[in-house]
């Protein structure tokens, strides 16, 4: 049983709390009209998109302002693409949008990358005081970001993904336990109307989380760790279409 100190036990209970509010303030407002929010799901049920920006804020509430920034970062670059702009596109995996980028297309998914990429590159400078340190910490989010956006392709292995990813960090002490609380606490929040087929995470809520699983890393890392995760997450980013199905079989 993992003994957590109070402050990591208040990251994870305040972040499912803010993620629980989240859902049923946005459900009572629907910000825009209800049709803004709803999109069809891989059975062709109408779900919400209300988890995403639920959990992009509560885990971005419970970081450090600048871990904080990149993890609403991370959520509106995925927003970007649930806003139908990416709406439809098979293409999985960074290499894919590349080399669309490369032939003149400008992709959802670009956007996403070099959005994402710029935030954790930023967020790696202020949490790091090493050039080379700061460098891996900004991969290690914008890849984690990625990875479990690639595996929210079906009603939980995204949100199953952050729990098991950022359990290793709870018996941890210091900023590092918090976050991957809070990172767990978002996601744990959220299942009951996930597996229900209600709302989904969409890209807004994975990369959110995901950030947050990153910067997780980067607060209880040095170098050799942050070195080891971030060879972990380019090698499964860059074999994006195999993971994603890996995902699809699990469910």
């Amino acid at each position: 049983m993992v003994a957590l100190s109070r402050r990591t036990g208040s990251s994870f209970v305040l972040a499912a709390a803010l993620v629980r509010t989240g859902l049923t303030a946005l459900r009572a407002t629907a910000p825009g009209g209800r049709e803004r929010w709803e999109r069809k799901n891989h059975t062709g049920r109408t779900v919400d998109l209300y988890a995403g920006p639920a959990c992009a804020v509560a885990a971005a509430a419970r970081v450090r302002p600048a871990a904080g920034f990149a993890v609403l970062a991370a959520g509106a670059c995925g927003a970007y693409d649930d806003a139908a702009v990416g709406a439809g596109d098979p293409r999985r995996g960074f290499w894919a949008h590349l080399s669309a980028l490369r032939d003149g297309e400008v992709t959802g998914g670009a956007v996403k990358l070099s959005g994402i990429s710029a935030a954790g590159l930023a967020a790696g400078a202020v949490l790091k005081e090493r050039p080379l340190d700061k460098v891996l910490a900004g991969v290690v989010v914008a890849g984690a970001a990625h990875v479990v956006d690639l595996l929210d392709v079906r009603p939980g292995p995204a949100g199953a993904s952050v729990l098991a990813l950022g359990a290793p960090g709870l018996p941890r002490k210091g900023p590092g336990a918090e976050a991957a609380a809070a990172a767990m606490g978002a996601a744990a929040a959220v299942p009951p109307d996930d597996l229900a087929e209600r709302t989904m995470l969409g890209d807004t809520g994975a990369h959110a989380l995901g950030a947050a699983l990153g910067v997780a890393v980067v607060a209880g890392n040095g170098r050799a760790g942050l070195a080891a995760h971030a060879v972990a997450l380019v090698a499964a980013a860059s074999c994006g279409e195999k993971v994603s199905e890996a995902a699809r079989s699990l469910v």
